[in-house]
């Protein structure tokens, strides 16, 4: 079944339509475009742009001009971090900015007639990406901010020697749905198509996917230079 899927996608290729329509049955579906769809807030269990904190992340807090409040703190299974004066407080789901303004808010009056605070970012646990394959370090490297794929391969300490420019698979989950994107970094540093934006909880499979060795086998596909192949694989 998979097989015949992907023949009708090298007939739908080969005839080279603007628009690809949906292929019916079991398997696959091809979307139209040159990015993966980003990910719902639900998709991302409370990670989003900006910036969502997340169990375990660890912050720098500081409190200016009262240097006793200035704390590396980490947030704890339940999402909760406890802080000096004002107990326990609730920074999961929250950008820093936002758990910055509650602490101030705390603060206020009762300890400190006009608090600022800032709170930063030091370590990512829960918004991460994974970058694996023919890198450097393979690893889990945190999302904070716009990242894209080359720079999310940046961070994984660039491709390895041997690496194949041209297979570079993202695995990403949208409204339930998994998806993978085929793109080609040989592409992308020479603007055949821009650098796609990747999110948390991306998978990026560098230089040897089986997927895009199944896709290669089946469809005699060359180097996708012009553009990348999206696919969503149906439950």
């Amino acid at each position: 079944m998979v097989r015949m899927l992907f023949l009708a996608l090298l007939a739908t290729v080969i005839s080279g339509c603007a628009s690809v329509p949906p292929l019916g049955g079991e398997g696959v579906e091809v979307i139209a475009g040159n990015e993966l769809p980003a990910p719902t807030r639900t998709d991302l269990s409370a990670n989003t742009r900006p910036y969502l904190i997340g169990p375990f992340d660890k912050l720098t807090i500081d409190v200016f001009g009262v240097d006793e409040l200035k704390r590396e703190v980490q947030i704890d299974a339940s999402g909760r971090l406890s802080f000096p004066l004002i107990g326990v407080v609730e920074a999961a789901g929250r950008t820093p900015q936002e758990l910055a303004t509650d602490i101030e808010t705390r603060l206020r009056g009762r300890y400190v007639r006009e608090p600022q605070v800032t709170v930063n970012l030091e370590e990512s646990v829960g918004q991460v990406v994974t970058v694996d394959g023919e890198v450097e370090k393979p690893g889990l490297f945190p999302v904070v901010g716009r990242m894209t794929l080359m720079r999310a391969v940046a961070q994984a300490g660039g491709v390895a020697e041997y690496a194949n420019l041209e297979d570079v698979v993202i695995f990403r989950e949208v409204d339930g749905q998994r998806l993978v994107g085929v793109y080609s970094l040989k592409g992308i540093r020479r603007g055949n198509y821009a650098d796609p934006e990747v999110y948390a909880n991306d998978v990026i499979i560098v230089g040897d996917s089986p997927t895009r060795r199944m896709i290669d086998q089946i469809l005699g596909l060359g180097p996708l230079l012009t553009t990348p192949l999206i696919v969503a694989l149906r439950q």
